[in-house]
């Protein structure tokens, strides 16, 4: 099987040019321009200086890491480079200023990027050459404005995390997003902007990462649409901005506990279809790595024991959801409606959109529904478990007959997605958001049924 390799260079003068390791294809690309970084890290940095921060070197050279991890995720297609579909071979090859500063960090790495997208990583590291684009992160003596960071994506949970931290005032959050497609983007600035304006006596800011722009980047593979390396991308941009502070800060990932442990629907959907972007397991191979590397950062879910619909209902400022929860987006794919000829954000049929109207459902005493939906009304729409309309609602509904079968499954389930045994003293309340988590989904789903296609002909 064919291993993928990114080897980026410093500069034309640049001449690393690694051999092959047995049946690898390495794609050197300048990621110079005009003397400084590409990949969105020169307006990175430029956004951190705002906050009067400057990173440390290893927090410098974890964003690079991360930009090479997305290049890599989302243009190599995983059909046309696996086997069987779905695993991919890749490696990267970073510059680093200390290579053997970061050896220790290799398997750690590799472990967690494949946890995270299923693939098989091969992460090396090489010396950084020449000063040429490697900002001078030994600047004048700077106290950034914030000391904590929260991810800020646009969806419902990340919104109702920044309104709550906002609320509480007890420490100055700078919060961090991941700038995708203009179906994202746009909504993602116009929620920040309606959502902060009520805080504007705390100062809140905000660094939001660009996507980088590389070309032909093994061409004859295509793209790639699955995207499971963005949350890698997403939280090392907090530990860099974190990394300026020099003491220990908190990386606040806000994201329901349903959706955290995202349990398999059933049996086929355990690999590939069974996203781990925020599971526990992922989030302790993240404090290892930030150890290993001296960034004080340590990563937390503040919400891994609640529903979606426990956090409507308990948002410290309902006022303030409820005048901009309806720019929120939760949907898989929103970028999609586009190709189905709709402006309407959310499909109403993904896993997540799912969760999302049960949270409404359940938090329908602080307010309704806003989200508009493409499928408006999935009780009188044709579900076929057999197509993608159908197919989580089916998914749904047969993970809940097997939990009123026997309820006590309870905790063998929530093992399905990932290791656990570090987590012994949550096990309790892990356990209790997913019963609860589902019972939303049950109550949501009263009246909905699903029909399958191929049991006619």
């Amino acid at each position: 099987m064919t291993r993928y390799v990114l080897a980026p260079l410093l500069g034309p003068s640049d001449a690393f040019d690694p051999a092959p390791r047995g049946d690898e294809r390495i794609h050197r690309f300048d990621i110079l321009h005009d003397g400084h970084l590409r990949l969105g890290i020169k307006s990175a940095l430029s956004q951190l200086r705002k906050a009067e921060g400057v990173p440390t070197g290893h927090g410098f050279e974890l964003l690079l890491l991360a930009t090479l991890v997305s290049l890599a995720d989302t243009r190599i297609n995983r059909a046309r480079s696996s086997q069987d579909g779905w695993t991919r071979e890749i490696g990267l090859y970073l510059p680093v200023s200390d290579p053997a500063s970061w050896n220790p960090a290799k398997p750690i790495l590799e472990r967690m990027l494949r946890f995270l997208t299923g693939d098989l990583w091969t992460v090396d590291f090489r010396p950084w050459v020449g000063d040429l684009g490697r900002t001078r992160l030994q600047g004048r003596l700077m106290i950034p404005t914030f000391n904590a960071v929260s991810l800020f994506s646009g969806g419902l949970d990340s919104l109702i995390g920044a309104i709550d931290k906002l609320e509480d005032g007890t420490e100055n959050i700078y919060f961090v997003s991941h700038k995708a497609d203009g179906a994202i983007s746009k909504p993602q600035n116009d929620l920040y902007d309606l959502a902060t304006r009520n805080f504007r006596n705390r100062f809140p800011m905000r660094l939001a990462f660009p996507t980088g722009k590389v070309q032909d980047v093994f061409p004859e593979l295509g793209g790639e649409n699955s995207t499971r390396g963005r949350s890698f991308l997403f939280i090392a941009l907090a530990a860099f901005a974190g990394s300026a502070l020099g003491t220990p800060f908190p990386i606040y990932v806000p994201e329901n506990g349903l959706i955290s442990l995202n349990v398999p629907l059933d049996a086929t959907r355990l690999a590939s279809n069974s996203t781990r972007t925020t599971h526990p397991f992922y989030f302790h191979r993240w404090n290892e790595l930030l150890t290993t590397l001296g960034i004080a950062g340590t990563v937390q879910n503040p919400y891994w024991d609640k529903t979606k619909g426990e956090m409507i209902l308990e948002c410290s400022r309902p006022d303030i959801l409820k005048a901009t929860a309806g720019l929120s987006i939760s949907c898989a794919k929103p970028a999609h409606g586009r190709w189905e000829g709709s402006s309407e954000p959310h499909c109403g049929y993904c896993l997540p959109c799912i969760i999302r109207r049960a949270a409404f459902l359940k938090g329908a005493e602080v307010m309704a529904d806003p989200s508009r939906y493409r499928m408006q009304d999935p009780a009188n729409s044709d579900l076929d478990s057999t197509n993608k309309k159908g197919e989580q609602y089916r998914g749904f509904e047969y993970a809940i007959e097997r939990l009123r079968q026997d309820p006590t499954r309870t905790r063998s389930f929530i093992y399905k997605t990932g290791p656990l045994v570090e987590d012994l003293d949550k096990i309790e309340g892990l356990e209790g958001v997913y019963s609860r988590g589902m019972e939303e989904v049950k109550a949501f789903l009263k009246g909905i049924e699903t029909i399958s296609s191929e049991a006619d002909t």
